[in-house]
């Protein structure tokens, strides 16, 4: 038996090697078969206790600030998302569950996880030709040494479909930058925590290699 979030004593769990976070949101499949081709088994679960019991989590996302809130509190996984990353365990943050891994986001002006310090903010562009949502193939520029981004190149380019973007409170936080009229943070991290903007699952070799290191990741930078 152990504990649940809730003090009630509950039946033991298998741990699962990687749990995908179920909120509602979408792509959850395609990071599943890209976690396959990596050679990962991976699940994908609304459940907090599994999320506790994991040894590692996955939290993607397309969707939208508001909903993917009021659907990870409904559940309790809001709960479990912050003990999981108090616990050490690596967990990876992509497009929306890295946004709603910050404080705050202006998508329906919504108060986030805070896993992280900082904000999400909407893009807020002067050049015509650019257009919101951010679409499309970018270069991404690492800045700091990350284990998740050894061997990235700075004309290493991956996947993005975002309207906002991530604003670490710190700039220790920025492992990397993309631009699109202005630099941006691609990728953020803190202790056993990384998240990134673009999408590994639809960013070719070159995610598919960020996604393996993340399931050899100790979850130390």
């Amino acid at each position: 038996m152990r504990l649940s979030l809730s003090g009630h004593a509950t039946a033991a769990l298998v741990t699962d090697p990687i749990v995908i976070i179920d909120y509602d949101a979408g792509n959850l499949r395609s990071v599943q078969r890209a976690c396959a081709q990596v050679g990962a088994v991976a699940v994908i679960s609304n459940d907090p206790q599994r999320i506790l019991a994991a040894e590692r989590i996955i939290f993607p996302g397309v969707g939208a600030a508001g909903s993917a809130m009021r659907s990870l509190r409904r559940t309790g996984m809001d709960a479990a998302l912050r003990q999981a990353v108090a616990d050490g365990k690596p967990l990876l943050g992509i497009c929306l569950g890295l946004q709603i891994s910050l404080d705050h986001s202006e998508e329906q002006d919504t108060p986030t996880l805070g896993l992280i310090p900082g904000e999400t903010r909407r893009f807020r562009l002067d050049q015509p030709e650019l257009k919101v949502p951010h679409m499309g193939w970018n270069a991404v520029r690492p800045v700091k040494a990350h284990p998740l981004l050894e061997g990235v190149a700075p004309e290493d380019e991956f996947y993005f479909v975002h309207a906002y973007y991530p604003v670490p409170a710190r700039d220790a936080n920025q492992y990397a930058l993309t631009t699109y009229e202005e630099d941006f943070a691609a990728a953020i991290g803190q202790g056993n925590y990384f998240g990134v903007q673009f999408h590994p699952e639809k960013s070719g070799r070159f995610g598919l290699r960020l996604l393996r290191r993340f399931i050899d990741w100790d979850g130390r930078c």
